[in-house]
């Protein structure tokens, strides 16, 4: 085993000089950071990963999606009453899987092209949570602001208490609306629109507060065996940090675009989950320390061959309050999923997603909730910040192993009892894989900041005001009395909305971002570049931008469909390309906010490319 340079294959890595600097009008030399092979991650530079890597890689975003589905389902089935479930938790798990799987390779293929895995994301968890809390039988109501105070109901009047709780049929309703509602502003190019418009201070803020979103599900994970957990935070720190750089001496296969005849493998970094994630489970399993809770326990038996199809419980139930559920999941998924396409694109070195990659992508995704729904999941799909965390840690990112978890969750939901050995994982490992990827996201929103100037008052402000108000809000709601308006549908949308993080923390930037002025230079926009992180973009050649830019395209043979589209769902397709975007130069930036028209003067080349995405 050989040890290289501290950080053989990094990810791109840019200083503070880069988000302030203009683009002068004489070519400059290739800057290091972009021209050095050891910036580029270890997947763009050994092309795919062999099969049997890739089968390791897609095993490791597996054990992140299980963490992910084992904390929503167990957080909803403790929040539903004793008996509500009449089948088995492990058919429930397996719906959500085959959602997943099937929405994973949609969105690979026609979707935003990236290599995001789709999972019940916590934005889906928190309307579902209301929801199910505001169907609860009352028992008391206090005089005054006629606040209600939710106490289950368990005396002799009350008759049916099951019957007239939330059942699941009515969180999958608001699952299909959702998902019908996300379709829908994906078709008709709202995403795109609005992506344009949101520059790092906008996008930075969303990834700082996805990160700190998950802390108390990852400390009520951790705390069923405190041991356990940090012993896997340690392990997972070790292998991809201080024996990052290990790699094995050789390798059974040759890339087509290597000179040298083997290909070295940082497989510590790599297999940074798996490998820590076996030990500890091993460990577990020899002390005797296994921690699985009762409300995923295989009771009843679960079947070894199933096939989910629609309607097979029941129908999912549209009420008034599933609605306004869907509303608040597909408006929260939405600003997460945008913040993924971002955060993924940069770490994988491509310009940000044009306008069309995000109109597909969110339509599809929509598409998934609606099939999560119809198959009775309580929860719809997402693209999941933990596993782009995960690409970020081990720092190799493939279609081809997105394709196999997406083949992987569609053989699991084909099998309950496959999918239930992801239920036996103990707690504590799960809860200590989420936090690992959670914080590396969190530390990719705050990286995220140099792209702007940061030391100006104006961004100071907004940066500071969003993080705080988009945690103070759901802390304060916690601790205040129920909210009530008077009309209960009204009142699950308000508190869906106001307890949601990173709705908040994207609503309030996107708001201050494009309301207060600023120059460009400082909204960290650069010259005739309008979309997010562009001052890094504009650093990379031509030639790898026109590359970057085809992995967002459609595949080749949906391509000859474009001309067929109609012209209201032209958003989904890509723009015939302006050459004269290509030769018009920079221009001086000018102090703008793009809500306020004619405040300001802007810049004509800006405005036409803007138009044109």
């Amino acid at each position: 085993m050989s040890r290289s340079h501290p950080h053989p294959v990094q990810l791109q890595s840019m200083g503070p000089q880069d988000a302030l600097a203009t683009l002068p009008p004489p070519p400059l030399p290739p800057q290091p950071a972009v021209q050095n092979p050891s910036s580029h991650p270890w997947a763009s530079q050994c092309g795919p990963p062999p099969w049997g890597l890739s089968c390791l890689l897609a095993l490791q975003h597996i054990l992140v999606l299980a963490s992910l589905l084992c904390v929503s389902h167990l957080l909803l089935l403790q929040n539903l009453p004793q008996g509500e479930l009449s089948y088995s938790p492990a058919q429930l798990l397996a719906s959500s899987l085959f959602s997943c799987g099937v929405s994973t390779t949609l969105q690979i293929w026609i979707g935003s092209r990236l290599p995001l895995v789709q999972a019940p994301s916590l934005e889906f968890l928190v309307p579902a949570l209301v929801l199910t809390s505001q169907k609860l039988p009352l028992a008391i109501r206090t005089p005054g602001n006629s606040s209600l105070v939710l106490r289950l109901c368990g005396g002799p009047g009350c008759h049916g208490l099951a019957p007239r709780n939330t059942s699941l049929r009515e969180v999958s309703g608001a699952v299909v609306v959702s998902g019908v509602l996300q379709g829908t502003l994906g078709l008709l190019g709202s995403p795109g629109h609005l992506f344009s418009h949101c520059g790092p201070l906008v996008l930075a803020p969303s990834l700082v507060v996805a990160g700190f979103s998950a802390h108390r599900e990852v400390s009520l994970f951790c705390s069923t065996h405190w041991g356990l957990a940090l012993l896997l935070i340690l392990v997972m720190v070790i292998c991809s940090q201080h024996l990052g750089s290990c790699q094995l001496p050789r390798c059974p296969w040759r890339p087509a675009a290597a000179s040298s005849p083997h290909t070295h493998i940082p497989v510590f970094r790599l297999l940074s989950v798996l490998i820590p994630v076996a030990c500890v489970w091993i460990i577990s399993a020899l002390l005797g320390l296994s921690v699985i809770p009762p409300e995923l326990s295989a009771t009843p038996k679960a079947p070894w061959v199933w096939l989910p199809h629609p309607g097979e419980w029941d129908w999912p139930l549209l009420t008034p309050r599933a609605v306004a559920a869907g509303i608040s999941m597909a408006l929260a998924a939405s600003t997460s999923s945008l913040g993924c396409y971002a955060l993924c694109g940069r770490l994988l070195q491509l310009p940000s997603p044009p306008p069309h990659a995000c109109n597909r992508g969110l339509s599809l995704e929509g598409l998934g909730s609606v099939l999560a729904g119809l198959l009775g999941s309580p929860l719809g799909t997402a693209s999941s910040f933990p596993n782009v965390g995960t690409v970020s840690l081990i720092q190799a990112g493939s279609r081809r192993v997105a394709h196999l978890v997406g083949l992987l969750c569609v053989g699991l939901g084909l099998s309950p009892r496959l999918a239930q050995l992801l239920t036996t994982i103990p707690l504590p490992v799960l809860g200590g894989v989420l936090g690992v990827t959670q914080a590396v996201v969190l530390s990719t929103g705050f990286s995220s900041f140099h792209l702007a100037d940061i030391d100006s008052g104006r961004n100071v402000f907004i940066v500071g005001f969003s993080v705080f108000m988009a945690l103070l809000l759901p802390r304060w709601l916690q601790e205040a009395p129920v909210l009530s308006t008077g009309w209960s549908p009204l009142d699950v949308l308000l508190r869906s909305l106001l307890t949601e993080p990173i709705f908040l923390a994207g609503l309030l930037g996107f708001l201050l971002e494009n309301t207060i002025p600023g120059t460009r230079l400082e909204r960290g926009l650069g010259q005739g570049l309008p979309s997010p992180f562009s001052t890094q973009e504009a650093r990379v050649p031509q030639k790898s931008r026109e590359k970057a830019a085809k992995e967002y395209q459609l595949p080749f043979p949906t391509q000859n469909w474009s001309p067929c589209i109609p012209q209201p769902l032209r958003c989904l397709c890509p723009l015939p390309e302006d050459p004269r975007n290509e030769e018009g130069g920079a221009c001086e930036p000018g102090e703008t906010a793009d809500l306020l028209l004619g405040f300001g003067e802007q810049c004509p080349e800006s405005s036409r490319e803007l138009r044109s995405q």
